[in-house]
C-alpha cells in the first residue's frame, strides 16, 4: 500500500489521502453476502492488480482519512482508527501503533491547523483519532476543530438498548472516541437536511451501514466530489450494488443508498473518494448497459 499523497482538485479545492493502514485479511466469501466467484471471470478487464491479491483470494481494502483545503478551512473526513485504542473485539485495531500523524504532517497538516471534522458515522474505522491517549486521558486530537455528526447516530449508540452483539465494539468507540469530544465542547451535532454545512460541503443521509450514516458531497466551482463513507466497502461493489457488505447493519436501506450514491456520482460527473477502496481509493463512477462501472484516477 502506497503512503504516498496525491493531490486532487475539485474546483477551487483539494483533496488529499492520508493513508492509516491496508486490510489484506478478508476474502470476498467473508466480506459479500451473495458473493460468487463468476464475477472475477465476468469483470477481469476492470479488476486492477490492486483490488484483490495476486491469488485473488483476498479483497483489499484501506483505512484513510480525506483533507480538504478550500482556501478558507482545512477539513478532515473521517478520522481512521487511532492508536493505543482497546479493541478486544476487532484485533487487526486493537492498539495500533501507527505514523498516522507524521503522514498527516507530511500532507502539509499539523492537528491544531485543522478546523472541522466532519464524520461520515461512528464506526471504529472511522472516528478513532477524533483523540489520542495523553497522561493516561484521551483528548481531542485537533483541539480547535468542530467535529461535526450525526444526532441520530449518536443517540442511537447512547442508548442501552442497542448495546447488541453487532455494536459491542461501537460500545467501546463511543466511551473514547466520541464522548471526549462532546466532553471538551468540540461536538457539533446535526441533522441532514440537504444544506451546506461549511465550504460548499454537505451531508446526505445514506443510512443503512449504520444508523446515522452519511455521504458527504462538495461543489467547488461548478466541480463536484462525493466522500461516500461506507455505503460501498470495495470496487467490486460497483458492479454488484445489490451485494451488501458484513458491516451493514439495515441491509435494504444498505442498498437503497449504495444505489444513491452510484446514481449521484454517476449523474454529477462527481469524482468519487471512498472510505476503504483500495489503490488511490479515488476514480469516476459511469453507467454502462444499466449498470456502472469503475475506473480509478
Amino acid at each position: 500500500m502506497s503512503y504516498e499523497s496525491k493531490i486532487y482538485k475539485v474546483g477551487d479545492a483539494t483533496v488529499t489521502r492520508v493513508s492509516e493502514l491496508a486490510l489484506t485479511t478478508f476474502t470476498p466469501e467473508m466480506l459479500f453476502q451473495g458473493w460468487h466467484p463468476d464475477v472475477l471471470q465476468d469483470h477481469a478487464t476492470w479488476l486492477s492488480p490492486g483490488s484483490m491479491d495476486d491469488a485473488r483470494q483476498r479483497a483489499l481494502m484501506s483505512v484513510h482519512t480525506w483533507v480538504i483545503q478550500t482556501g478558507r478551512h482545512t477539513i478532515l473526513i473521517d478520522t481512521g482508527v487511532g492508536n493505543d485504542k482497546n479493541r478486544p473485539f476487532t484485533p487487526m485495531f486493537d492498539h495500533l501503533q501507527l505514523p498516522y500523524l507524521a503522514r498527516l504532517k507530511a500532507a502539509g497538516v499539523e492537528p491544531e491547523a485543522v478546523d472541522f471534522v466532519l464524520l461520515t458515522h461512528l464506526h471504529v474505522d472511522h472516528v478513532g483519532w477524533n483523540t489520542r491517549l495523553v497522561d493516561g486521558n484521551w483528548v481531542p486530537t485537533f483541539p480547535n476543530a468542530k467535529y461535526l455528526f450525526s444526532r441520530d447516530e449518536y443517540q442511537y449508540f447512547a442508548d442501552q438498548r442497542n448495546h447488541s452483539e453487532r455494536n459491542k465494539t461501537s460500545f467501546i468507540v463511543q466511551q473514547d472516541s466520541v464522548l471526549p469530544i462532546v466532553r471538551a465542547g468540540l461536538a457539533q451535532m446535526i441533522d441532514f437536511d440537504g444544506k451546506e454545512v461549511i465550504d460548499g460541503l454537505t451531508f446526505h443521509p445514506t443510512v443503512g451501514h449504520s444508523f446515522g450514516h452519511a455521504s458527504i458531497s462538495l461543489n467547488s466551482a461548478g466541480e463536484r466530489a462525493l466522500f461516500s463513507g461506507d455505503v460501498l466497502h470495495h470496487p467490486i461493489q460497483i458492479h454488484r450494488p445489490e451485494w451488501n457488505s458484513r458491516f451493514d447493519a439495515f441491509p435494504e436501506q444498505a442498498r437503497a443508498s449504495r444505489r444513491w450514491a452510484l446514481d449521484y456520482a454517476a449523474d454529477n460527473n462527481a469524482m468519487f473518494f471512498s472510505s476503504h477502496f483500495p489503490e488511490t481509493s479515488v476514480g469516476q463512477v459511469t453507467r454502462k448497459d444499466g449498470g456502472f462501472e469503475w475506473r480509478y484516477v
